[in-house]
């Protein structure tokens, strides 16, 4: 049975445990955040929603198994290559906290997070701003652009920048197309650098003179160490363009360089573990396996479920990206656009369709603090800065606000 039979022959119960996984990934940090601190207990779940698929494949269709198991393997050997590499680059420097600066510092993470990655990217500015912005009081709205900018919206301009346009070239996009985003990438960067810019200015005129002398004062100059790591990451490119198993084996000789060539001192100005990719590990085996069945009947059935239109895949992806990870919706939504039966130029996806599901799933992962990984890591560091970071639905607040008129327009320029 080939897989356009079989998504047709599947019943929708196959999809529960798929949905199950996400739910549990979405509330249980929520609602049982000490049991889900535990990397096990996270392992427990994904098995036992993955298992009854798993099984199911293994006797009727293996063929299907291996191949989402060898996508799996090539998401996760790019994360961990750049989860690695960047985690070797530090960045200090206290500048001052002024308006001009801290757009400037969104702006390059935006750009950068093309190249290292959006968690890369997170990760390797985000201190350096917030003790930037150390002396100044009314900053809470920093991190929250931050997150907005530099750990969703930004990277959307090349497969390296965020997990689901990975997901795309390894499923054949080729690896240029994505930088057919540059018009969708410039309006929404514009747009939430003008807010920002608006909102940072009446806040900076607000405080304290004391604090802004203290602030003057206390200026020291940026600088990098672990520069090595930025060859590495050049590695990590140039290896996207070779076919699989040769580009997912530089991803290791590149993770392997890196560890044998930066300085231990690096990684622990970092505050660098493995924790944060091996919860990513556990989790996305688990969803790897239980997509299988509804990858297959949105591709064999897509054309039954009403979603037709380019703004219809850019709402209903990015609704769903921003409250389950944007990589298997990426992936569930490329499946329904084929399954229109189109034969556009991507992949036998029209191109406006394949925008807006990328748009969809990179932009508004950024509408919650679970749409997208690097989000929490950054509110959790904004923490550690002593900031009082909003609620969940405090955070919803502010994107509600700020991105969701950008999306409205974006929808009137480019998905009508």
């Amino acid at each position: 049975m080939n897989a356009h039979e079989l998504g047709q022959s599947l019943s929708l119960w196959a999809v529960v445990p798929f949905a199950g996984l996400l739910l549990s990934i979405a509330l249980l940090p929520l609602r049982a955040p000490h049991f889900w601190e535990n990397h096990k207990n996270k392992a427990l779940v994904a098995f036992l929603w993955s298992l009854p698929i798993a099984v199911f494949f293994l006797f009727q269709a293996p063929h299907e198994l291996v191949l989402s198991m060898k996508d799996y393997s090539s998401f996760l050997l790019l994360l961990t290559a750049l989860f690695i590499i960047s985690g070797g680059i530090v960045l200090k420097g206290d500048l001052k906290a002024t308006p001009e600066v801290n757009t400037m510092f969104l702006l390059v993470g935006a750009v950068l997070a093309n190249f290292i990655g959006t968690t890369g990217a997170s990760m390797l500015l985000i201190r350096p701003l917030l003790q930037t912005n150390s002396e100044r009081r009314r900053t809470l709205h920093i991190p929250i652009f931050f997150i907005f900018l530099v750990s969703n919206i930004g990277g959307s301009l090349t497969p390296l920048g965020d997990p689901p346009l990975f997901m795309g070239l390894i499923k054949g996009v080729p690896f240029f197309w994505t930088l057919r985003l540059f018009p969708l990438w410039a309006f929404m960067v514009a747009g939430v650098l003008a807010i920002f810019y608006v909102l940072d200015r009446h806040h900076y005129h607000r405080e304290e003179s004391r604090d802004l002398i203290r602030d003057r004062r206390r200026v020291v100059p940026l600088h990098m160490t672990g520069t090595i790591n930025f060859l590495w990451i050049a590695g990590v490119i140039a290896g996207m363009f070779l076919p699989f198993p040769h580009r997912e084996g530089v991803f290791i000789l590149m993770s392997v360089m890196s560890l044998l060539t930066t300085k231990r001192e690096c990684r622990a100005d970092n505050k660098f573990t493995y924790s944060p990719i091996l919860e990513v590990a556990i989790l996305f085996a688990g969803i790897f396996v239980t997509m299988i069945p509804a990858l297959l009947i949105l591709n064999a059935r897509g054309a039954d479920l009403g979603i037709t239109q380019p703004w219809h895949f850019f709402w209903a992806t990015g609704s769903l990206s921003s409250f389950l990870d944007n990589t298997p919706t990426y992936l569930a939504f490329f499946s329904m656009g084929q399954g229109l039966g189109l034969n556009g130029d991507v992949m036998g996806i029209p191109s406006i369709f394949l925008k807006a599901i990328s748009a969809g799933a990179v932009f508004m992962g950024a509408n919650s603090y679970i749409g997208n990984g690097p989000n929490f890591m950054v509110k959790a560091i904004a923490e550690e800065y002593k900031l009082k970071m909003p609620s969940f639905f405090g955070y919803m607040a502010y994107s509600c606000a700020v991105l969701i008129p950008l999306f409205i327009v974006v929808t009137l320029i480019f998905f009508r």
